[in-house]
């Protein structure tokens, strides 16, 4: 681990010293990063015995006072590195509004709320969650409590400090970025510049993500004061527990290979990602026709759909979820085997993410790419971004071709039920509506999955 030290003034010139790399802290408790007794025995709680490398390098900073960009892999406990710190300062300064957590998605900024409230619960804190998709005037009534913790997505916090009465940040302690990269890029900048200048200039500023840019332009936004960065591993790469592998596939025989390998992985907890909305509700209605347990989620379905089907696949009512990018970043669900690239991401970080859904917390997992021939350049801008190539592995194309046939009538289904729901012009409500139903898929419609015995196991 390497902690650098970076000076970048907060709307000044930018002077930046070259990296000198410190010896990796060690700790083999949180008492002995500094943390409190009321808070160790919270980690106790939670089952957090040792510190991660990440919060081993962050907290002892953060508790001298200094600001943070912390740079690690998925599943390092990043939260913990900046919740920890800031529950802490809040025992010794307990005020409404003390500090403020950003995120660039809804699930994460849900799933951040959870982990301070699970922290603060002996100390009596409250937090609350301001993000789209949910009702504003239960966020109102939230805001109305005065909690110590704010934790919102960019638009829908803007939102509330524009229109809710009594709401200021002008006395906020703490701002952090999570999946920094994200929100210092363009779809944020408006949102972020705005809210940025309400949020007190004496503050402490923490940045963390898993991959994160070095434009320095972009962290003067942010208007960080010397701060201290810790890095836990290299810019972009993944846990050493995680299996890596990719198949060559045609385009026409993508779902093959899909069913294919799910086959391989009977009562595994699989996340697979696909590139559009649209994609996420065809695949999972075509999974279910065969006999799979699979659900979708996607940018298209209300909040609640979407809680709702992270909560059945987390409680295991489900092992296949099918999603987009909404969430590759920074949800930790735990038990999670394999994560499956059926669409291989444009752009070459968001792999990085995804694939961290899977090896969490020291934990073993698979990771495989099914890549056609319009997709092979991409997953080689992957690899150069990992700087290392990723096994291929090969399968018989005759155990292939003996699923086309059963595999065409469940997408057929499919596709029919799609364009009953109205198409394109109704697909959002679709989403909405018939998730739950879509759950059964129709008695008559179901295959059972083709399963065939390998020579060799993964």
């Amino acid at each position: 681990m390497a902690v650098v030290d970076k000076a970048v003034a907060g709307g000044g010139e930018a002077q930046q010293r070259e990296p000198e790399p410190e010896p990796a802290a060690e700790a083999s408790t949180f008492a002995e990063l500094g943390i409190c007794r009321e808070l160790v025995e919270a980690c106790d709680a939670m089952g957090w015995k040792q510190p991660t490398k990440i919060q081993a390098g962050a907290i002892p900073h953060a508790l001298q006072g200094r600001d943070v960009i912390g740079l690690g892999q998925t599943g390092s406990g990043k939260t913990g590195a900046f919740a920890l710190p800031i529950i802490q300062a809040l025992l010794e300064h307990r005020q409404p509004f003390f500090a403020c957590i950003m995120s660039p998605t809804r699930e994460l900024a849900i799933q951040i709320a959870e982990q301070f409230e699970a922290l603060g619960s002996a100390i009596g804190l409250v937090c609350s969650v301001l993000v789209g998709g949910v009702d504003r005037m239960q966020q109102v009534l939230s805001i109305a409590k005065r909690p110590h913790i704010v934790v919102g997505t960019p638009g829908r916090l803007l939102d509330h400090l524009k229109d809710t009465k009594g709401f200021s940040l002008t006395k906020v302690k703490y701002l952090v970025l999570d999946e920094a990269d994200k929100l210092l890029n363009l779809e944020f900048k408006e949102s972020l510049d705005d809210i940025l200048k309400v949020i007190p200039k004496e503050r402490r500023t923490y940045l963390f993500s898993a991959t994160m840019t070095k434009k320095v332009s972009k962290l003067q936004r942010a208007c960080l004061r010397n701060p201290v960065k810790v890095e836990v591993s290299s810019k972009y790469s993944t846990v050493d527990t995680l299996k890596q592998e990719w198949y060559f596939v045609p385009a026409d025989y993508k779902d093959c290979y899909l069913v294919h390998v799910l086959n391989e992985l009977p009562g595994s907890m699989i996340m697979i990602f696909v590139r559009t909305c649209e994609s996420t509700r065809l695949l999972a209605l075509t999974l279910r026709n065969l006999g799979f347990k699979a659900l979708s989620i996607s940018g298209q379905m209300s909040q609640d759909k979407r809680l709702g089907a992270l909560n059945k696949f987390k409680a295991k009512d489900f092992n296949i979820l099918i999603c987009t990018d909404v969430a590759s970043r920074g949800l930790d669900i735990q038990g999670v085997d394999v994560v499956m690239n059926y669409d291989i991401p444009m752009n070459s970080k968001d792999y990085v993410h995804r694939v961290g859904r899977t090896a969490r917390a020291g934990q073993s997992g698979y990771a495989v790419s099914f890549v056609n021939q319009y997709e092979a350049e991409w997953f080689k801008l992957i690899e150069q971004l990992l700087g290392r190539e990723i096994p291929d592995r090969k399968v018989d194309m005759d155990e292939i071709l003996i699923l086309r046939e059963h595999i065409s009538d469940s997408k057929r289904i499919a596709l029919t039920k799609l364009r009953e729901d109205g198409g394109h012009k109704k697909r959002r409500k679709a989403a909405e509506d018939d998730d739950d139903e879509e759950e059964e898929a129709p008695r008559g419609n179901r295959q059972k999955p083709r399963s065939f015995k390998k020579s060799s196991r993964r």
